[in-house]
C-alpha cells in the first residue's frame, strides 16, 4: 500500500476567482471604437494577435486629464454611443465554429505527423473488441489477436511508453500464448527498470509476471538488482517492486537479493558471488561479519525511517526489513529504544495499521509490545482503536490481540479497548460474535482466553510466537500470567454466555459453531444455568427431523463432551472434569427421554454412552432399563442390519471394507458399546 497523498488545499485558488471577478466589475469598459479589434485566423489557423496600442482619439482623450478622469470619459464615451454587442449572436457562434473546426483539423494532423500514428490508431480500434471478452467469440478474438501482434512486434517500445498504446500491449499479454510473451518480454529486455518507473507502463511489469513463465520471470527481476534502496522510494516502482517480492513472482533466493540490498551500499554494488543459495537473515551477515554491525544496522533503519516518515508504510519488503532488524538489535540499547519510538511516532497509526496485516509485521508488533515499557505497550494499543474487528480476522493481525492479552498488565485498559470491539456494540454484539465463532481466524481471539493455548485453536506459528513473548515478558511484565489471563476472562464471559444463550440453535448447525458453545462453557468462569438450559433445550423433538442436532457429529460431539463435563485425557485414560461440574446430563435426559431409543441407535449414540459412564448422573438405571427392553433394534444397529434395510428400499446394500481388507455392513459403534454395558 503507498503512501496517501493529501490534497492540495484550494483556498488560494479560491481566493484569486473572487480577485479575478472583482476586477473585472471596476474594469472600464471601452467602446468597440477604441476596443481592440477582434483578428479572425489566417488560412494557417494562427490568430495574429498582436496588440497595436490606443488610436489617436485615445490619445486625445486622455490629454490633460488624470487617470481617474480618462477612465471616466472612456466608459461615459463606450455606453453612450457605442453599446456592447450580444456573446451569442448568429455572426459570432458560425464564426465560433469554424474556429473550433480547424482547431480539431488541427490536432488531427499533430497527431497523424506522430510516428507510427495509423498503427497505434488500428491497435486501439482491435483494443476497444477485445477488452470486451464477454462480447467477443473466440475465432474472431484469436485473429484480431494475430493482427495485433503483427502491429506491436518489433515496435513494442514505440507503445509501452505512451499511456493509452501501453494498454494494447497488456491486452496483447493476456491473451497471448508464451511464445508471444516471451517475444515481447525479449523486446523489452534492458528497459523493464525504466518502465518501473512509468505510471502506466509498471502495470505491463505485473502483467508479464503473472501470465508468464520462469524464462519471462529471470529476464525482469534481475533489472531491479542494484537498484532497490532507489526504487523504493519511488512513487512508482516501489509499488511494483513490492508486488514482485510480496507475492510468488519472484523465487526465494531472488527476493533474499532484492533485501540484502536494505543492508547498505555494499550489498547493490558488489552483490552476491553465488545467487543459487542466496540468505537475506541480517543474523547470518552479522555472524560472519560482525565488524560490519555499525553500518548495516544504520544503512537499514535510516531506509526505514525515511519510508515510514513518507507515509510509505504498506510494503511487505519493508515490514520484513524491519522484522530483521527489531530481531538484531541489542536488547536494551539505544537501537532498540529508537526502533519503538519509530512505531510510536507515527501520529495517524497507518504504520501500526499496515504491519499488523503482514506475517513479519504482525510480529513485528507483538514483539514490541514484549519489549517495551507499560507506557509503550498502552500507546501502541491505542493505535488500533477502531480497528479491532478488522485485525481479528486477519491471518496475521490477530496475533496483535494476543500478543495484547499475554503482556500488558492493566487488564482494564486491554478490556476497555479490545472487548467493546472484538464483541460488537449492545444492539450488535450476538450478529458479530455469531459470525466471528464460526470464522476460522476470528474465533481465536474470542476462545483463546476460554480455551487457552489448544493446538486445534492456535497455528503452529502463533504457538511459536507467544513461546518467544514468553521468553521476553519475565523481565517486562510484572503481573502472573494466571492471573491477567482470568481478569480478562472474567471481563469477557458474560457476553459469550449472553450469546450462547440467545443463538444457540444457529450456532448448534456446524462445526465451528459446536466447539464455541462448548468451549465457552467448559472454558468461562460464571453462573451458566441459563447456556446450558438453552442448549439443552435445542435437543429437544424429533431427532429426525432435517437439522437437528442430533443428526450431526459435530451436534452430538457437542453434547457428549457437555455430558461428560470436561475433556478425555488419552494419557489417563479419564476425562477431566471441570470444578464446579456441569450438571449438564441431567438436564439433558430429561429433554431427549422420549426420543432415548433414536439417539441410542441413531448418528448420536455416544451421547447416550456418556450419559451412562457420566459421574453424578441420577437417572443411569432408568437408562438402562429402557435400553433393555429396546436390545433388538440395539442389535440391529449394531449390527447394521437396520442400515442395509433403509438402503435396501433404493437400491443394493451400502457396504464399507473393513482394515483387513473385507467389505462388512455398516454398524453403529455407539450401539456396540451400549450392548456391551447391557450385559
Amino acid at each position: 500500500m503507498a503512501g496517501i497523498k493529501r490534497k492540495d488545499s484550494t483556498e488560494g485558488q479560491r481566493g484569486k476567482v473572487k480577485r479575478t471577478k472583482l476586477e473585472g466589475s471596476l474594469a472600464p469598459k471601452t467602446s468597440k471604437k477604441h476596443a481592440r479589434k477582434a483578428v479572425e485566423p489566417d488560412e494557417t489557423g494562427i490568430v495574429d494577435d498582436t496588440f497595436d496600442g490606443f488610436g489617436n482619439e485615445d490619445e486625445t482623450l486622455g490629454n490633460g486629464l488624470d487617470t481617474g478622469a480618462r477612465t471616466s470619459a472612456i466608459s461615459s464615451v463606450a455606453g453612450a454611443t457605442n453599446p456592447r454587442p450580444a456573446a451569442n449572436t448568429p455572426n459570432n457562434s458560425s464564426k465560433s465554429k469554424e474556429a473550433h473546426e480547424k482547431q480539431k483539423i488541427l490536432a488531427q494532423e499533430r497527431k497523424a505527423a506522430k510516428p507510427n500514428a495509423d498503427l497505434i490508431h488500428r491497435s486501439k480500434k482491435i483494443w476497444e473488441r477485445l477488452r470486451r471478452k464477454s462480447h467477443v467469440p473466440p475465432d474472431e478474438r484469436n485473429e484480431l489477436v494475430l493482427e495485433l501482434f503483427g502491429i506491436v512486434t518489433g515496435r513494442v517500445k514505440d507503445f509501452v511508453f505512451k499511456h493509452d498504446s501501453v494498454r494494447v500491449v497488456q491486452t496483447a499479454l493476456k491473451y497471448a500464448n508464451q511464445d508471444q510473451r516471451k517475444a515481447i518480454a525479449k523486446e523489452l529486455e534492458g528497459s523493464f527498470k525504466q518502465l518501473g518507473e512509468s505510471k502506466y507502463a509498471k502495470f505491463l511489469i505485473s502483467k508479464l509476471l503473472v501470465h508468464g513463465d520462469a524464462e519471462i520471470r529471470d529476464l525482469i527481476v534481475p533489472e531491479f538488482y542494484g537498484h532497490v534502496c532507489r526504487l523504493i522510494k519511488h512513487p512508482e516502482a516501489s509499488q511494483i517492486l513490492d508486488d514482485i517480492y510480496r507475492g510468488n513472482l519472484a523465487t526465494s533466493n531472488q527476493k533474499a537479493i532484492l533485501l540484502r540490498e536494505w543492508y547498505g551500499p555494499e550489498f547493490a554494488i558488489f552483490g552476491v558471488d553465488d545467487q543459487d543459495n542466496v540468505r537475506s537473515t541480517l543474523s547470518d551477515i552479522l555472524e560472519t561479519s560482525p565488524e560490519k554491525r555499525s553500518p548495516i544496522m544504520r544503512s537499514l533503519f535510516e531506509l526505514i525511517k525515511h519510508l515510514t516518515q513518507k507515509n510509505m508504510s504498506g510494503f511487505t519488503m519493508l515490514h520484513d526489513a524491519m522484522l530483521e532488524y527489531f530481531t538484531n538489535a541489542r536488547q536494551g540499547s539505544e537501537e532498540m529504544t529508537e526502533f519503538i519510538e519509530l512505531l510510536k511516532s507515527d501520529d495517524d497509526g497507518n504504520l501500526l495499521k499496515n504491519l499488523a496485516f503482514t506475517r513479519s509485521g504482525a510480529r513485528v508488533v507483538s514483539l514490541a509490545l514484549a519489549h517495551g515499557t507499560a507506557k509503550d505497550r498502552k500507546q501502541i494499543l491505542r493505535a488500533y482503536k477502531d480497528y479491532i474487528a478488522a485485525i481479528a480476522g486477519d491471518l496475521h493481525g490477530h496475533k496483535v490481540i494476543l500478543a495484547a492479552y499475554e503482556v500488558i498488565d492493566d487488564t482494564v485498559a486491554v478490556s476497555k479497548t479490545v472487548f467493546p470491539e472484538l464483541l460488537g456494540k449492545a444492539d450488535q454484539l450476538s450478529a458479530q460474535l455469531v459470525e466471528y465463532a464460526v470464522h476460522p481466524t476470528a474465533r481465536i481471539p474470542l476462545l483463546y482466553l476460554p480455551a487457552g493455548r489448544a493446538k486445534w485453536l492456535l497455528p503452529s506459528d502463533d504457538l511459536a510466537l507467544l513461546e518467544e513473548i514468553d521468553a521476553r515478558r519475565v523481565t517486562t511484565s510484572k503481573k502472573d500470567s494466571t492471573l491477567r489471563r482470568q481478569e480478562l476472562l472474567k471481563a469477557i464471559t458474560k457476553p459469550l454466555l449472553q450469546v450462547v444463550v440467545q443463538n444457540v440453535e444457529t450456532l448448534a448447525q456446524s462445526s465451528f459453531g459446536c466447539r464455541f458453545i462448548y468451549e465457552v462453557l467448559l472454558g468461562c468462569d460464571g453462573e451458566k444455568a441459563e447456556a446450558l438450559e438453552a442448549v439443552a433445550s435445542a435437543a429437544e423433538g424429533d431427532p429426525s427431523v432435517d437439522g437437528h442436532v442430533a443428526g450431526s457429529a459435530a451436534g452430538g460431539r457437542m453434547m457428549k463432551v457437555l455430558v461428560m463435563g470436561g475433556y478425555y485425557n488419552a494419557k489417563s485414560g479419564k476425562v477431566d472434569a471441570i470444578s464446579p461440574p456441569l450438571g449438564f446430563h441431567n438436564l439433558l435426559y430429561e429433554r431427549i427421554k422420549p426420543y432415548l431409543l433414536f439417539w441410542a441407535t441413531g448418528p448420536s449414540s455416544f451421547v447416550v454412552v456418556g450419559l451412562l459412564e457420566a459421574e453424578g448422573f441420577k437417572k443411569k438405571g432408568e437408562v438402562l432399563k429402557t435400553l433393555k427392553s429396546h436390545q433388538k433394534q440395539l442389535e440391529n444397529a449394531a449390527s447394521g442390519k437396520a442400515v442395509e434395510r433403509e438402503v435396501e428400499k433404493e437400491g443394493k446394500p451400502e457396504k464399507r471394507e473393513s482394515k483387513d481388507g473385507r467389505n462388512s455392513a455398516v454398524g453403529n459403534a455407539g450401539s456396540k458399546l451400549l450392548l456391551k454395558m447391557l450385559t
